[in-house]
């Protein structure tokens, strides 16, 4: 899924934004309140909340407030550590220096103790630095000198996964990480989720849901092929579970695909809010798919996820729960991190059997 991309959606937020606008999450108040600038990209963004689980559980009474895409606020009001969201009034990859500048004038009020910069860009720590606040950490990154005053080095070895990379930035530079790292845990109301499920003329409750996700926006070496997602598609059908296809919007042409080769299968690619979509993953007996953001949000909202790992690495990037399963070949070319196969034969994926994954799906 790309960054700032929604699935269903009304009128573009970054378009129709109210630069003076927060989400509120709840009403604590603190006298050490810390502004995290979020990332980019929604399995990042689920990976956040491992530090701000950090932060509530090392801080007492800290309010977490965080900078971040307008299509992020559906996952953000899911996490009990966020106190409010403030949109970031940008598109991807926009400069927009002034409207960054602009949006950390007004923040100069809020009277934060500290923020913590997770992109490592320069134009992302520029609120934080227009905001006046006095203790701005971040990464060694692009001319963040001045920008930032806690510049911390990347220990590439020590901290080789991005959930730690983040933790660790929410830590005095000398001390131990908890362990184990807390995972990310969306808030979930199952009612709700019913809910999700009927208006979209789903019900959970009449046979087991495998949801599947077919899409990857990093790039098709992520992909796993779609003709083994409608064998495992067939699979579950004839065993008389209910399979849902989900995604965004450009995911559409795959998911069409694997529904047309396995009848019964049904296409919600495009037609979810983000939020439904995490509802969907809630409700599902099983997930399986590609290394993905709707693959940190299965993990999130303790779904059993068979996750599947091509030009990626499991070790970097991998989904935060006891009930993930780890599919990959670790083919000597492989993980590259590649947005396509530079060997033209895409063997990490291709190779994986989805009789693999079905066995899986037994057990389940």
């Amino acid at each position: 899924m790309a960054p700032g991309l929604t699935f269903a959606h009304g009128p573009d937020p970054v378009q129709h934004f109210d630069p003076s606008a927060v989400y509120r999450m709840s009403a604590r108040e603190t006298d050490t309140p810390v502004l995290v600038v979020g990332p980019a990209w929604v399995g990042d963004m689920i990976m956040a909340q491992s530090l701000f689980i950090t932060l509530s559980r090392t801080r007492p009474g800290v309010a977490i407030d965080v900078i971040a895409p307008p299509w992020s606020l559906p996952i953000l009001e899911r996490m009990p550590e966020v106190r409010r969201a403030i949109p970031l009034p940008v598109a991807h990859g926009e400069l927009a220096l002034r409207r960054r500048w602009q949006l950390g004038r007004r923040l100069r009020a809020e009277g934060y103790a500290q923020a913590i910069v997770l992109p490592r860009s320069a134009k992302a720590a520029l609120p934080v630095f227009a905001a006046g606040i006095a203790r701005r950490t971040g990464y060694r990154g692009e001319f963040r000198y001045g920008l930032l005053n806690d510049i911390r080095p990347l220990e590439r070895a020590r901290l080789y996964r991005t959930v730690d990379r983040f933790v660790n930035l929410g830590l005095e530079p000398d001390s131990a990480p908890p362990a184990p790292l807390p995972e990310p845990r969306l808030r979930i109301a199952p009612a709700a989720a019913a809910r999700t499920a009927a208006a979209l003329g789903l019900n959970a409750d009449t046979a087991p849901a495998l949801a599947l996700c077919p899409g990857a926006e990093y790039g098709p070496a992520k992909r796993w092929p779609e003709e083994h997602f409608a064998r495992v598609a067939r699979d579950r059908l004839a065993a008389g579970w209910q399979v849902w296809l989900l995604g965004s919007d450009r995911d559409r042409a795959v998911t069409h695909a694997i529904a047309a080769a396995a009848p019964g299968a049904v296409d919600l690619a495009g037609r979810t809010t983000l939020a439904q979509a995490v509802d969907l993953l809630s409700l599902a007996r099983a997930v399986v798919s590609n290394d993905s953001g709707l693959m940190h949000v299965a993990a999130a909202v303790a779904a059993p996820v068979i996750a599947l790992y091509g030009s990626s690495d499991p070790n970097y990037t991998p989904p935060l729960s006891g009930k993930a399963r780890i599919l990959s070949l670790g083919l000597d070319c492989s993980p590259c991190f590649r947005r396509e196969c530079p060997l033209g034969h895409l063997n990490c994926l291709r190779q994986l059997a989805p009789e693999r994954v079905i066995t899986l799906l037994d057990e389940t």
